[in-house]
């Protein structure tokens, strides 16, 4: 299956030299410019997204010269916020942060208030974050094998979460169901936040969650990771197997994470918006913290991005008639 990882690595990927200067070229761009940058996150707080935004938010605006201003706007599986997003004025003061849940919508959803790709302008994918399958201590399985053995013993007994109706994290769950050949009934949430919350509470037994996200309550005990759902152990975690080399070799499925603006900005503010970007994530402390997260950090021109896009909306099209994955 086709990942965000391995697509990077066949694009051409900013260097840290470029970035840097990007970075020191910015505040003169912006000179005279007080106004905050307005960053919406179309995702709850607690999840993968918010955790990559907030780590990057002090290099951000300093690479834009100006505040950043984060704000969550869940809901609907981020149409709530990406509309918020296709509303603004392409004057590059509103951006948006979005995950593969954007180029998903289209697919699952019979009516949609915008064109996700016509009424956004892809400005760079930043790039990859890892998935992880877990669950509540109080279920009996350390691996993939003894999870697929129980679910397979009692169908009706287990509840999987996600954090909406057509998101990557539950079409993630309904990939894992489908190609272990087992069933557990879904629970949607209005975000990772209030999912990941019942699933520390033993109110759902199991679901996908990013791994920045879930890190702190495997440290804790909180919460136990079956496998992750990306093609390579990630070094955040590298004692955490993959799923795929648990016997399921085809379940390859990540996230990733991308900037975009209103359609129709002109070409110089995407240029800057996308050299920004860049250079706060090539930013030593950004890097590490990247690092430390586990995500995967290559960002691509905005042509790229477009065209990343469109792949995916079709890759994912194809996935949801699959899986029958249908919202109203």
């Amino acid at each position: 299956m086709h990942t965000i990882s391995s697509a990077m690595n066949r694009r051409t990927v900013l260097g840290l030299g470029a970035s840097a200067a990007a970075l020191a070229a910015w505040p003169a761009l912006a000179q005279g410019s007080d106004k905050p940058i307005r960053l919406i996150l179309p995702i709850s707080a607690g999840s993968g997204v918010d955790a990559i935004a907030r780590a990057a938010s002090v290099a951000l605006g300093k690479a834009f010269g100006q505040p950043v201003v984060i704000e969550n706007l869940p809901g609907a599986g981020g149409i709530t916020g990406t509309s918020a997003v296709v509303k603004a004025a392409p004057d590059g003061l509103t951006l948006g942060m979005v995950s593969n849940n954007h180029v998903i919508n289209p697919a699952v959803y019979k009516k949609m208030p915008f064109d996700a790709i016509a009424d956004v302008t892809p400005i760079t994918v930043v790039g990859a974050t890892p998935l992880v399958l877990a669950v509540h201590p109080k279920v009996a399985a350390k691996n993939a094998k003894e999870l697929i053995a129980l679910l397979r013993a009692r169908p009706d007994a287990y509840n999987y979460a996600s954090s909406g109706n057509g998101t990557i994290i539950h079409l993630a769950g309904e990939m894992f169901l489908d190609q272990a050949g087992v069933k557990a009934r879904h629970i949607p949430y209005k975000g990772t936040g209030p999912m990941v919350t019942d699933m520390i509470a033993g109110q759902v037994e199991m679901g996908v969650v990013a791994l920045p996200a879930l890190q702190p309550h495997l440290k804790s005990g909180a919460l136990r990771a079956i496998g992750v759902c990306g093609p390579a152990r990630s070094p955040a975690a590298p004692e955490i197997p993959t799923i795929a080399e648990q016997g399921l070799p085809n379940y390859v499925v990540e996230g990733w994470v991308a900037v975009i603006g209103p359609a129709k900005m002109q070409p110089a503010d995407v240029q800057r918006v996308h050299d920004a970007v860049a250079a706060a994530f090539a930013t030593p402390e950004v890097r590490e913290a990247m690092d430390k997260q586990g995500n995967i950090v290559k960002p691509t021109t905005p042509e790229q991005a477009a065209s990343y896009f469109r792949s995916e909306a079709a890759r994912y099209a194809a996935l949801v008639k699959k899986a029958n994955v249908v919202v109203e």
